[in-house]
């Protein structure tokens, strides 16, 4: 048990209250110090210091109720800076985002077929990019990337996408830009980002399938982000779904990522078709929107293959919300429906019901602010105690 001192019961007034400001604001002091139960002069002390760190100011006066009329107080959304990155995709993304998860200027950065050493080296050159074109201080680096992590310790324990094995990520970026560094797996920094900044915050059990240049989940029961012990919760590209399939680069044969990703598409319609080596992914998009049965028929069995490993979570968590993230979402209602179908011909009619099936509302942001949301509460105990 941690030693309680006067410095410690300050930190955490002065947490409590700024997250109070974040989720309330506009709002006077005599309101945080109801909501929080701290006494005036302590929450009149903590304001006047983050007033004087620029985290909070004040933005004008209540409505007169026949005294004097309270100060409103809110917290300066651009007054720090969070960068951060998305591994996960076929370039590398990475975002200068504010306190509100906003992305404020996006780069990319393309991948190109390169060893783990390589690898490293292009993610400092992003972060520098994104570093030259910040505003403000730098409050931490926020990492969404694929594979086996221990957020705990910010060490990539294995991520075969990036030629990477027990990378020690998070203090690599911390020493290399003296600033707090958080590295998480990019599923499940979508899954909360998506719980935290989605158009269903905070409603429900929730899991984000993303399929895009790999395929992973992420997995919220009950405000928690499940992240595995220590890691590992939502690894379902590299579980086994097929027999006879093509060997995967974690050295398995027939993995869902191998499946379902946009490369195994693009190959599974060259094959349904006939058609050259050179056909992409983005080719197959079009000759779906065109109407072509062939393709059709392949996005049917992707989504099946979706839903069947979607049955078994929800057969787990009792019913949940279920939202796709990635490329894949390109494919629309026809998916969906693939998706819900195959989910209700494997579970009881009655979890059935009680899952629900769409899109994230996050889009290509999910990962970037999922992994600012981990720092965000980590460095400033924003979102109560969602990611512990």
């Amino acid at each position: 048990m941690k030693k309680i001192t006067p410095e410690r019961v300050r930190m955490q007034n002065t947490r409590l209250v700024l997250r109070t400001i974040y989720e309330h604001g506009p709002v006077s002091r005599a309101e945080v110090s109801r909501l929080t139960r701290l006494a005036r002069p302590t929450v009149s002390n903590v304001v006047a210091d983050l007033l004087a760190d620029g985290l909070v100011a004040e933005v004008g006066r209540a409505p007169s109720r026949g005294g004097k009329r309270a100060t409103w107080l809110s917290v300066v959304d651009k007054a720090r800076t969070v960068i951060g990155l998305d591994l996960g995709r076929e370039d590398f993304r990475g975002a200068v985002l504010d306190l509100r998860g906003r992305v404020v200027q996006s780069r990319t950065l393309s991948r190109v077929p390169s060893d783990g050493a390589t690898a490293l080296q292009r993610v400092y050159g992003l972060v520098d990019d994104l570093l030259a074109h910040a505003d403000h201080p730098l409050l931490g680096i926020a990492i969404g990337t694929p594979g086996l992590v221990d957020a705990d310790q910010g060490i990539v324990r294995q991520a075969v996408n990036l030629d990477w094995r027990d990378v020690p990520l998070g203090d690599l970026l911390s020493e290399r830009y003296a600033a707090p560094a958080y590295v998480t797996n990019d599923a499940q920094a979508a899954a909360f980002g998506e719980y935290i900044f989605g158009n269903s915050q905070g409603n429900g059990d929730l899991v984000v399938i993303s399929v895009g240049w790999g395929v992973g989940a992420g997995v919220v029961v009950r405000g928690q982000l499940l992240t595995g012990n220590p890691y590992g919760a939502g690894e379902i590209g590299h579980v086994r779904v097929v027999e006879d399939g093509v060997r995967c680069q974690c050295g398995q044969v027939g993995c869902l990522e191998t499946e379902i990703n946009t490369r195994a598409i693009a190959r599974k319609v060259r094959n349904e078709l006939g058609a050259s080596e050179s056909l992409t992914f983005a080719e197959v998009r079009e000759l779906f929107d065109a109407g072509h049965k062939g393709v059709h028929k392949v996005i049917h069995e992707v989504g099946d293959l979706i839903g069947m490993v979607a049955a078994m979570i929800t057969s787990i968590l009792g019913g949940c919300r279920v939202l796709l993230a990635g490329r894949i979402t390109c494919f629309g209602d026809e998916l969906l429906n693939a998706v819900r179908h195959s989910i209700s011909q494997r579970v009881m009619p009655a979890l059935a019901e009680q899952t629900t099936v769409g899109f994230s509302t996050l889009g290509s942001d999910s990962v970037l602010q999922g992994a600012a949301a981990l720092l965000l509460h980590h460095e400033l105990s924003l979102f109560s105690s969602s990611a512990e």
